[in-house]
Formats: C-alpha cells, sequence, structure tokens
C-alpha cells in the first residue's frame, strides 16, 4: 500500500516543502537583485565616483580659478589617494586629465603628486602621458616631475612592452638638459641589446663631451657597453657606486602608508644594480657616517682615578672654558673618534695650536672616509639633494675649516673627484665653500684638476652658478695670497703651503699658480659676460675678483701685477650702471699705485721684481681710454680699443657720437647730467647738457658726482688727470699720466 502511494505521486508534506525552497530561492533571487541595485545606486552617488567622472568629461578651457566644483573634486580624489590609494583606472583617468592641460598647468604638478596607486598602473596610461611630453606644452618642472614619477612606480607598471617600443620617442628628450638625468634614468630601465643603436651612443658621447662625465651618463652609456662593446669604445671606470639618483622622495611615505594600510608589499627600488635594497640600513649608515660623534674618553674612567696611575689625563669632554684648555694644554687626552672635533671650538683650539701629526692624520683618514662613501660611493646619492644630514655635515666641516683658516688635505682629494661627477647644483653653497679653501695647486695640476671640470660647468650652468663660482675664486685667491703673506720665508722665498704639512713651493712656483688662477678666471669673465649680456650682477663679482688682482704687490707683497683682458675691461667702462663704471675707476687707480711703487722699488733696490714693458703698456692702453671717452669725449677715435668704421657711426645717427661715454652723457651718469642741469637752471626749457662743459659748471658736476659717493671716480681723476679752470670760460687742458 505504501509502495503505491510512493508510485502514486508525492505527498502533501512533500509538496509543501518544494514550494517553500520554491520561495526560498525566489526571495534570496530578489534580495540580490536589491543588493546589486543599491550598490549601483550608492556607487553612482558616491562622491569619489562623480569626481573621478569630472575628471573625466571635463572640457577642455574650464576655469580653474574661483571653481568650487573642481576643488572639492580634487580633494576627495587627494584623501583617496592618501589614504587607500588609486585603483588602475583612476590613475588612467587622472593622468590623462593632468597630461592634457584641459584646466591649464596649475592643477598638473598636484595631479602628478597625488597618483598614489594602490595596486599596478596601466602601461597604456603611461604611454598616453609620454606622449603628452612632446606637445611642448608642459612646464620643465612638471616634465620633470613627471618622469620622477614614473621612475618612482616603474615596478608597478604592469607591462612594458609598448614603453620599450617608444624608446626612440623618449630618448629624444635626452638633449633637455633638465631633463637628461631623469631621462637616462628611465632608458637604463628599459634598454635592450635592441635598443643600442649608433646614432644614440653618438649623441651620449656628444652629451659627455658637454655636460662632462655625469654620472647618469656613464652609467647609460655602461650598459649600452655591456650589450654592444664595439659601439662604445669609451672607457668605463670599473668601480662606480654612485649610481642613479632615487627620485621616490615626493611619494616614498604615502606610498608606503598605502601599501601597509593594503596590505601589499611593492619594492620602490628600481635600480637593484646601483642602489641600496635595504633602505633601513641605508639611513642608519648614513646617520653614522653625516652625524659627527660625541666627545668621548679613550681611556677608562677607572683607570684616571686611581691613585697609582702615572698617566693622568683629562678627556676634551671635561674641559668647558679656554681657561682649562690653557691650564691641562700638557694632560689632554684626545677623544676615542677624531670626528667629534669638527662639533666643539675647544677641541678646534687644540688641535690648531699643538698640531699634532697623529692627530690630523686621524681626523683626514675618518673624513675623507665618510665623504667618499656618503657623497661618492653612496647608491642613494637622490637623497643628499634633501638631506639634513649632508647639509649640516658640510656646513660644519665649511666652520670648522673657517675656524682653522685652512681645509683639510681629506677634503682636498675628495673635490678633486666630485668636481668630475658633480652636477652643479647639487649642495652648490657648500661644495663651492669647500673649494675656496683648497691650498695652492702646482701651475703643472691646476689645469687638470680644478680648471677643466669648472669650466665645463660654468659654460653650461646659470647666471647664478657663475656668480657663486667667481666668488669662490675670488675667496680661493685671497687665502692664497694671504697664506703667501703669512708663510712666505724671508731668507729662501719658500712658501708652505700647510701650516700642517712640509710641502713647499718656490715663489716662482707660487707665482705661476697664481698666474694660472688670474688668467682663467680672466677667460670665464670674458666669456661669461658675453653669454649674460655684460649682466651688472655677474659684472659685480668679476669686479670683486679684480679688486683683489690690482693689489696683489702693495697689499699682500706678491711681485706680480696682471691687468684684466679686454673683454672684461670695456664691458665694465660702458656699463650702464655707474657703480661698476666707479669701480673700474678704483681698480685702474690701484693698479697706478701698485705699478708706481714697485717701479720706484726697482729703482731702490735690486732684488725687486721686474716688470715687463707689455703691463705698463697694457695700463697705460686702458688709461688712456678710460680718459679720452670720460674726459676727453674722444670715444671711438683711432688708436682707442674700440674702433668702428665712420660709415657705420654715421649711420646710427647719433649726434656728436663721440661724446657718448663721456661724463655727461655717459649712460651710467646721464641721469645725473639731467638732475644737475634742472638744479643749475631750473627756469630754461630746452635743455643743453653740453653747456655742463663750461670751466665753472663743469667744476661744479664733478664736485656734485664726488658727493654721490663715486670715490673710486674721485680717486682716478685726481691721480690721472691735470686740469685747471682757464679765464675763457672752457675746460683746461688735461693729460693721463703715462707710465712708461
Amino acid at each position: 500500500m505504501a509502495a503505491q502511494q510512493n508510485l502514486a505521486g508525492p505527498s502533501d508534506s512533500d509538496t509543501s516543502s518544494v514550494s517553500d525552497q520554491s520561495v526560498s530561492s525566489r526571495s534570496v533571487n530578489r534580495s540580490l537583485r536589491v543588493a546589486e541595485k543599491e550598490r549601483r545606486k550608492n556607487k553612482a552617488s558616491d562622491p569619489y565616483v562623480v569626481a573621478l567622472k569630472y575628471f573625466s568629461d571635463v572640457e577642455a578651457g574650464t576655469p580653474v580659478y574661483g571653481n568650487d566644483e573642481v576643488e572639492n573634486n580634487m580633494v576627495l580624489v587627494e584623501k583617496v589617494a592618501y589614504s587607500k590609494g588609486l585603483s588602475p583606472e583612476a590613475i588612467s583617468v587622472m593622468l590623462e586629465f593632468g597630461m592634457s592641460l584641459r584646466m591649464g598647468t596649475s592643477l598638473c604638478a598636484r595631479v602628478l603628486k597625488c597618483l598614489i596607486p594602490a595596486s599596478v598602473v596601466p602601461q597604456e596610461a603611461v604611454v598616453r602621458a609620454v606622449v603628452w611630453l612632446g606637445v611642448g606644452k608642459l612646464p620643465i618642472s612638471t616634465q620633470v616631475l613627471f618622469i620622477k614619477w614614473v621612475l618612482t612606480i616603474f615596478d608597478l607598471i604592469d607591462a612594458k612592452d609598448q614603453l620599450r617600443a617608444i624608446y626612440g620617442f623618449i630618448f629624444s628628450f635626452v638633449t633637455d638638459e633638465n631633463l637628461c638625468p631623469f631621462i637616462c634614468h628611465l632608458l637604463y630601465l628599459l634598454t635592450r641589446k635592441e635598443s643600442v643603436r649608433v646614432f644614440r651612443v653618438r649623441k651620449l658621447l656628444e652629451l659627455q663631451s658637454k655636460l662632462g662625465r655625469q654620472p647618469f651618463l656613464l652609467h647609460l652609456l655602461s650598459l649600452y657597453k655591456v650589450f654592444c662593446p664595439e659601439l662604445v669604445t669609451l672607457s668605463i671606470p670599473s668601480r662606480m657606486k654612485s649610481g642613479f639618483r632615487n627620485h621616490n622622495s615626493t611619494w616614498k611615505s604615502a606610498l608606503t602608508g598605502v601599501q601597509k594600510r593594503n596590505g601589499s608589499q611593492v619594492a620602490l627600488s628600481n635600480n637593484p644594480a646601483f642602489t641600496i635594497k635595504d633602505k633601513t640600513n641605508s639611513r642608519k649608515r648614513k646617520h653614522y657616517h653625516l652625524e659627527l660623534p660625541a666627545l668621548s674618553s679613550v681611556v677608562n674612567k677607572e683607570a684616571q682615578t686611581e691613585p697609582s696611575s702615572s698617566r693622568k689625563l683629562l678627556p676634551l669632554v671635561q674641559l668647558h672654558s679656554f681657561a682649562q684648555l690653557l691650564e691641562n694644554m700638557h694632560r689632554i687626552e684626545l677623544p676615542a673618534q677624531m670626528g667629534s672635533l669638527l662639533g666643539s671650538s675647544l677641541p678646534l683650539q687644540y688641535l690648531d695650536f699643538v698640531q699634532d701629526e697623529s692627530a690630523l692624520l686621524r681626523l683626514n683618514f675618518w673624513l675623507g672616509y665618510a665623504l667618499h662613501e656618503e657623497f661618492l660611493f653612496c647608491g642613494d646619492g637622490g637623497a643628499l639633494q634633501t638631506s639634513e644630514e649632508a647639509l649640516q655635515f658640510l656646513n660644519k666641516l665649511l666652520s670648522t675649516q673657517h675656524f682653522l683658516q685652512e681645509g683639510f688635505s681629506s677634503s682636498e682629494a675628495f673635490l678633486y673627484k666630485f668636481l668630475a661627477v658633480w652636477d652643479g647644483s647639487l649642495l652648490r653653497p657648500q661644495i663651492l665653500g669647500l673649494l675656496s679653501n683648497v691650498p695652492v695647486v702646482p701651475s703643472s695640476q691646476i689645469g687638470r684638476l680644478l680648471f677643466e671640470p669648472l669650466m665645463q660647468l660654468f659654460f653650461t650652468s646659470s647666471m647664478f652658478f657663475k656668480c657663486g663660482l667667481m666668488e669662490c675664486l675670488n675667496n680661493m685667491l685671497l687665502k692664497w695670497l694671504t697664506w703667501h703673506s703669512v708663510y712666505a720665508l724671508e731668507d729662501d722665498l719658500d712658501i708652505s703651503l700647510n701650516s700642517h704639512t712640509s710641502i713647499n713651493m718656490t715663489l716662482s712656483g707660487f707665482k705661476d699658480s697664481v698666474m694660472e688662477l688670474v688668467d682663467f678666471a680672466g677667460r670665464l669673465s670674458s666669456v661669461g659676460l658675453q653669454l649674460e649680456g655684460c649682466h651688472s650682477l655677474f659684472l659685480s663679482f668679476v669686479l670683486d675678483f679684480y679688486e683683489t688682482v690690482c693689489d696683489m704687490f702693495l697689499k699682500y707683497g706678491l711681485p706680480l701685477v696682471v691687468m684684466p683682458p679686454p673683454g672684461v675691461f670695456y664691458p665694465a667702462m660702458c656699463a650702464t650702471d655707474p657703480v661698476s663704471v666707479d669701480r673700474l675707476a678704483y681698480i685702474m687707480y690701484r693698479y697706478k699705485v701698485n705699478l708706481t711703487s714697485a717701479k720706484s722699488q726697482e729703482k731702490l733696490t735690486e732684488q725687486a721684481f721686474h716688470i715687463s714693458r707689455e703691463t705698463f703698456r697694457e695700463f697705460n692702453q686702458y688709461l688712456v681710454v678710460m680718459v679720452n671717452c670720460l674726459w676727453n669725449s674722444k670715444m671711438f677715435q683711432p688708436g682707442m680699443g674700440v674702433q668702428l668704421e665712420e660709415e657705420l657711426l654715421l649711420k646710427s645717427n647719433v649726434p656728436q657720437y663721440w661724446t657718448s661715454f663721456d661724463l655727461i652723457h655717459h649712460p651710467a651718469f646721464m641721469s645725473y647730467a639731467v638732475d644737475f642741469h634742472q638744479k643749475c637752471w631750473p627756469g630754461t626749457k630746452d635743455m643743453d647738457l653740453n653747456s655742463i662743459k663750461n670751466s665753472k659748471p663743469w667744476s661744479w658736476y664733478l664736485e656734485y658726482l664726488f658727493t654721490q659717493g663715486y670715490d673710486g671716480l674721485k680717486q682716478f681723476v685726481q691721480s690721472n688727470i691735470n686740469w685747471q679752470l682757464t679765464a675763457g670760460d672752457k675746460r683746461g687742458d688735461s693729460r693721463s699720466t703715462q707710465q712708461t
């Protein structure tokens, strides 16, 4: 019976169960549909999604300033980027928006700084952004920032094949001086054997001849040589530890925080061959070398307190005044780490007084090791640009050298190597300050060690670097001349280059080195004034240098007189600012005083040095030019240093062109002449500046100029020009004093 019931069909209870399951399934599906619909609705209304859609659809030319919508959306994207990171789709949208400049350049850098990926970066987005570089609308600072971002997230890019496909396009940016270091780094990461071509090798070698042996060029060339040694004949150093600089400081902390919160770990090192993998250890190593150690005792404290101890040494750390130092000078104990001497004035005073060779040897060894490891062989070289430790370390070293009034041999050896790889901008004030403390270099080596790398940097750097270099050369010359005046021995005229060493140089050798330095500065000054359009700021630093040169004989006792080159004299004489003309007049006045004194000593004593007639001839020529231009109104006359054809002068339509550079019509003094004329003849409508040339107004005008603070011009006129009032109401005769 039961079997028949089973065969007949399901029971009522079974039917009810199936019906309940069907209802439950339909209910679950409905719940899922409702949840999905709600999720889509919430997503569509999510402010972050709305912000991304805004940046994706915004039209070109939409104003930024006063646009609250773009500011609110930007803040939302930044909040998500710095907390959770951006998805690949968000990276694509924001990168396209920023690089396309749809809303101008003001937001581009801000967008790049918030591109913190949560997982990976789409290759297509990077390729499109690279293509935007070729449009030429992006500011150079934004281009550099974008390449730095690519270098930072290089390992997060999901593929590299398309980037390698546009290798040639990326290589074209290597000629840009600002982009070159970063483009070389990116090319290094993308290079394959098929990427190495003859024309690319030639271009890199051409850049090296222009910029010097820069590390980024050398590393790219070294990789080219690995793939195609027959194409790269350049000798690559076997040991290059500096590597490419890391450029992830802008995004490093934010990216690290996002990775920790997301539970992922992606290495930032995109160049394992030349960077340090363990950043924590790298930071500890940098602290170890760049932080000055504290003063500590070598001898055990218990041993010092024992009554039976035969050596009662007093550690430097226990000294607190100069009086204590003098009382215990005979039993001072040197610290355990000689680097700690750089942090205190008392130990430096002790070091300068005792001149202990072993102490200086220990200090130079420690200092040389720290400088080489941190600045030449450091794998994280890019961090030095913003490293507070590096800045404080070099500033402390500079203050120590200024205190001792001389440099260290270890820092000198470091500078000779560092100049070959220096870009001219990294820690510029500190490097130039150390360079100014370099002792006298023999004339046979000074060109190779100093002039060649400095000349390459000079011609490829900004005007501010040129000014800094001229100031550095001036300080270097001042220190050399001071060492000569202090350490010159009267008997054999030998000069000790360093009070702590036995290196000596004959007077003739010292003069040769000074002559090389002055000639080098003259060449740089002449070309620099041409490159910078006779900029008054650069001219001021040049005149500073020649104010030192003109007084080498009387002020420092060096039997040497060197005249400035024409490329310095004539731009200064024709300068548009009166201060430069006044300083040139003072320099010429000091030259005359030095030459006159040297010539009188040459006649009185047998040991006085002989001045060549060529030096007198150059001085006389400059003197005649200045007097004829400023006083006699005879510019562009035959026999002058500056000559122009008569036809060209007539075509200029300048009336009385020969008076264009006298004290009345000179561009530097014309404003004074106009002011003087208005004060003398206030009622006249027609201004005739030539009326000042009459004897009485001329005398008043000169007195007026001299009361304006132009003492150099006053000394020049009083020492080189003889003039007197005449009854004919005209200027008296004038003549220049010749030194023959």
